[in-house]
């Protein structure tokens, strides 16, 4: 895999997550109201401020299922947890209160659901506790602590058990549980991209084992033949089909099995039609000049089909009999996706008004095709001796591959 799986939940999640904080919070909520009342001897305000939370919190996760809106579920919560958190805080001490930290949980609630709110949430929390700081140090103070003075040590011990029940028992067991989830999803999905990748290096080797059953069947039945001329179509024919087997032979054997190393290709490929049309005695030198380029199977194989052709013309007919002679190979990137291929000889050419319209040579319409194919454009370099082909083409994808050679 190129990319690691992000840490993000799905939709279900993060709808399980904050109804279970909003519903512990509620109870919590509650619970806390009453010990206020019954224990604490805290009566004004802050266990009104508790029971209402609470009972909004709780109509609020009986109207999610209505409207099904997280985003509004999750915002009211927030906002009511901020505002009766800043309002209990300010009358228990203010910046001194226990109760603060209960500011942080909202905060940590929402870059759980969402970065994008646990940002605005931090600000608005940042704000609120540089308010409460400047409200607790001014001679105009409005809030008072309402906490009796024997009870202050018991709510603030209350009120960190609070926090850090939210934090710990609820989001830090449900987040351990979602992560476990998603660390056994990607364990699960490693597996099947490994089984994939292996399926589809299966694949390239049985197509290249078939590619090159077929080359040997054309082999075995070129030998019957005592027409020259047959002969060598046939010839023309196991070295298109061994072109193509290279290709897959090469993809199954790298780790990324979407592109091959075109250099050590073309190298491998003229290597073989060197031996296969002159021998391997052969006076014909290649020059290739490829720079550290990548290409996929849809490309691969028609530019490789192209150069077949276009080395096997120049092999046969170029360069004649056992002359010495150069062939050259340059492929250059020159954008994102186009690509320029220069290939040629310097042997003898052939007239500039032959074509690939008015020839019988099926090499020579498979290589104005195959152009075409890659959505390129071909012409003659008529200043160089020999044959000389400049061909700008683009890479292309499986969608646009449309394979064509009439």
């Amino acid at each position: 895999m190129k990319k690691l799986l992000e840490y993000e939940f799905n939709k279900e999640d993060r709808v399980r997550l904050t109804l279970k904080i909003s519903l512990f919070s509620s109870i919590f909520a509650i619970a806390f109201g009453l010990i206020c009342l019954f224990v604490l001897d805290i009566y004004e305000l802050i266990p009104q401020v508790l029971f209402l939370f609470g009972g909004l919190n709780l109509l609020n996760n009986l109207l999610y299922r209505s409207h099904k809106n997280l985003a509004i579920t999750y915002n009211i919560i927030s906002i009511l947890g901020l505002t009766c958190a800043t309002i209990i805080t300010l009358y228990s001490g203010g910046i001194n209160s226990a109760f603060i930290f209960v500011l942080a949980i909202v905060v940590f609630a929402g870059y759980v659901t969402t970065r994008s709110y646990g940002k605005v949430y931090l600000y608005l929390a940042v704000l609120i506790i540089a308010l409460i700081f400047v409200q607790g140090i001014s001679d105009f103070s409005i809030t008072r602590n309402v906490v009796p003075e024997s009870s202050q040590n018991i709510f603030s011990f209350i009120s960190v058990l609070f926090a850090v029940y939210l934090l710990g028992g609820v989001l830090g067991k449900n987040l351990l549980k979602l992560h476990t989830d998603l660390f056994k999803a990607k364990v699960l999905v490693d597996e099947r991209v490994k089984e994939k990748e292996t399926l589809l290096q299966e694949v390239h080797h049985r197509v290249k084992n078939n590619l090159q059953t077929v080359s040997s069947l054309l082999s075995l039945q070129s030998r019957g033949i005592e027409d020259q001329k047959v002969k060598n179509l046939i010839k023309s024919s196991q070295n298109r089909v061994i072109s193509m087997a290279m290709v897959h032979e090469m993809l199954y054997m790298r780790d990324d099995l979407s592109k091959i190393e075109y250099k050590s290709y073309v190298e491998d490929l003229s290597g073989y039609l060197v031996k296969s049309v002159k021998g391997a005695d052969s006076k014909v030198q290649v020059n290739i000049n490829i720079p550290q380029i990548e290409l996929g199977i849809d490309t691969a194989i028609p530019l490789g089909l192209l150069i077949n052709e276009a080395l096997t013309n120049a092999l046969k007919y170029g360069i004649q009999d056992n002359d010495e002679g150069v062939i050259h190979i340059e492929l250059k990137k020159i954008a994102e996706k186009n690509y320029i291929l220069n290939i040629g000889d310097n042997g003898v050419g052939f007239p500039e008004e032959v074509n690939f319209k008015n020839s019988r040579s099926l090499g020579l319409k498979l290589i104005h095709n195959l152009a075409r194919q890659l959505k390129g454009t071909i012409k003659r370099d008529l200043t160089k001796k020999g044959t000389n082909y400049i061909i700008n083409f683009q890479e292309i994808g499986q969608t646009d591959f449309h394979p064509s050679v009439a």
